[in-house]
């Protein structure tokens, strides 16, 4: 048997094909799923509706890396959950390929774009006056996004399976931006008691989601 490879390196298990790393480690991962799409009959048979579970389930899983990095200061769990989410986007991004729907380059290049349209205070042209400080940052994101996306209704657009705290938040926010935020008043139901306190969540720039998990976790045994 030999010892770990002085490099630091994982020790590559005997048998495997594991090409040499690169110098660009995003174009291999790219190979890497294009070539297991190809090879592995479990991966060539998915497709994007067969891996939905798998995306949500990875999204959750970094959202617990997130609070257990707040707890522990240790960045390492995060950081395999975020390669475990990247490689769902990779993996539906080489399935449209196969199709000739979108390549990977294609969504770079989508959201890059975005990114300039939707961030002038930043690439704004020579001569455009910058705009500063969160609100209003936020205030011409939110405008450029109802510029490109006109919407008919509060809720077009918003998936329905949201979390219902998130759902709520989410509502809350464009009618207050649309100008027909209702007022909270008391009431014995629940579901009104939750939603008024979703709305002090809103006003005190509080995450409800966030919020109630980490009470949650407050409560659990150590």
């Amino acid at each position: 048997m030999t010892g770990p490879d002085p490099s630091g390196e994982p020790e590559r298990p005997a048998g495997t094909d594991q090409p040499e790393t690169s110098g660009d480690p995003l174009r291999e991962f790219l190979a890497v799923m294009r070539r297991l799409r190809a090879e592995c009959d479990w991966k060539r048979g998915q497709t994007h509706r067969t891996l939905a579970r798998y995306l949500l389930e990875e999204t959750q899983e970094t959202l617990e890396a997130i609070d257990e990095w707040a707890e522990t200061g240790d960045p390492a769990h995060l950081e395999e959950e975020l390669g475990d989410l990247l490689l769902q986007v990779y993996f539906h991004a080489v399935i449209a390929e196969e199709s000739g729907a979108f390549t990977l380059d294609d969504v770079a290049r989508g959201i890059t774009a975005k990114m300039y349209r939707r961030n002038p205070h930043v690439f704004a042209p020579d001569g455009d006056q910058p705009v500063s400080g969160a609100d209003a940052i936020n205030e011409a994101w939110e405008r450029i996004k109802a510029e490109e996306k006109p919407r008919s209704s509060v809720t077009e657009g918003l998936p329905p399976g949201l979390p219902a705290l998130l759902y709520a938040d989410k509502v809350l926010n464009r009618l207050a931006r649309a100008g027909d935020l209702p007022a909270m008043e008391a009431s014995d139901d629940l579901g009104d008691r939750l939603l008024a306190l979703v709305a002090e969540a809103r006003q005190a720039g509080v995450d409800p989601e966030q919020a109630l998990r980490d009470a949650v976790r407050r409560i659990l045994p150590t």
